[in-house]
């Protein structure tokens, strides 16, 4: 008996030194938190905020893992009623939302939730548009679900963004099945999606009348983007995604792009063994970035406000492993600066620039607050 804990304790031993010592040649030291601003709560005990938006009359909208969305006013929140059932395992849930670009002429709000809809036990991710009255949703409309359902409970994804033309993107992870989905255009997962707002596809879609394809989908080779944004400049989609262990990506998406999961990767598999040997191949997108080791990013937006002067024009991401959010300083798309923001608040899930300038952040356990520029 002591000599097989001895040899499981040796293997264990050699599988942290081996993640411990990945390492990236050249990469940019993080700075320290220079703590010049304050953080007030908006709102409290929302255990995973996930995602978050706007009203035109500036209440919040947010969205609970666990299937709950709640309407945040002056701190009080309140439940949304008619919220579909979401199949709440595991990083699944209650996801995304957005406004329809024209959501004071149209009133569509966007829900991205893992959903058990369909043949087959488990869920996946699905897309929904609805509009809010009386505290209630109403004229709720299925726009996308991905298939097949599976009881896995990793990579839902999932974002939403609208880019300037009003195209609709989403993503979807690969549902823990690496070897199978995101390589392969006949199937859902390891996607980002592209539709019309009103869940149709657009004629131009790369593999439209392709035999077989999903022709939602717009680019390929993805892992689990949970962060997706429109760069304010460009209007290009922008995302990030989990890696393995290490090798976490910010992807700029391209039509009909191979990003190239799990083929090329720069992390290495959570036993500590090799998923590939190779970081890129012809035919395949390189990421603008990555991370070594993983911080686990979650949430993105790119700062435009003259309320942080040093941040505008550059990048947030969270942090869920290391519990902080992380400024991507950019020149163009070149990675150019970190700086570590609100170090130790928490599981860092969501963060987004409000209609009023201020920059919010969604955290585990605590709910959303707000970064005050001293």
């Amino acid at each position: 008996m002591q000599k097989i804990t001895f040899v499981f304790l040796s293997i264990l031993s050699f599988v942290s030194l081996g993640c411990s010592g990945q390492t990236k040649p050249n990469d940019i030291p993080i700075k320290e938190d220079a703590k010049n601003y304050t953080l007030e709560t908006v709102v409290a005990n929302i255990q995973i905020p996930w995602g978050m938006t706007w009203l035109p009359d500036r209440t919040l909208l947010v969205t609970e893992k666990s299937g709950t969305l709640y309407q945040v006013k002056n701190g009080a929140k309140t439940e949304i009623k008619n919220v579909p059932k979401v199949y709440n395992r595991g990083q699944g849930g209650l996801l995304d939302i957005v406004l329809h670009p024209d959501y004071a002429k149209n009133g569509w709000i966007y829900i991205t939730y893992s959903s058990d809809e369909g043949e087959g036990e488990g869920g996946n991710t699905k897309l929904i548009r609805a509009k809010l009255l009386d505290g209630s949703l109403t004229q709720i409309e299925s726009l996308y679900k991905a298939t097949p359902n599976t009881t896995k409970g990793q990579h839902f994804g999932s974002k939403i963004v609208f880019d300037n033309e009003g195209y609709l993107y989403f993503s979807v992870g690969e549902r823990g099945n690496h070897f199978v989905n995101p390589q392969d255009i006949t199937r859902d997962g390891g996607k980002i999606y592209r539709l019309n707002d009103d869940g149709s596809i657009p004629k131009d879609n790369p593999f439209v009348g392709k035999t077989g394809a999903k022709e939602a989908i717009y680019s390929f080779g993805h892992r689990n983007p949970q962060g997706m944004a429109k760069h304010p400049v460009t209007g290009a989609i922008w995302t990030h995604e989990h890696g393995p262990q290490g090798g976490d990506e910010i992807n700029i998406i391209k039509k009909a792009a191979n990003y190239g999961w799990p083929v090329i990767t720069y992390g290495i598999d959570y036993d500590g063994t090799t998923i590939s040997t190779q970081t890129e191949k012809p035919g395949m997108e390189k990421p603008i970035y990555y991370w070594l080791p993983s911080i686990a990013p979650c949430g993105m937006t790119f700062v435009t406000s003259d309320r942080y002067p040093d941040w505008k024009g550059h990048l947030l991401v969270g942090s869920l492993k290391f519990q902080y959010l992380e400024l991507v300083k950019l020149n163009g798309t070149e990675v150019v600066g970190r700086q570590k923001i609100a170090t130790d608040i928490g599981r860092l899930r969501n963060v987004s620039q409000g209609p009023d300038g201020y920059i919010y952040i969604g955290v585990e356990g605590k709910g959303i607050l707000k970064i005050i520029p001293n």
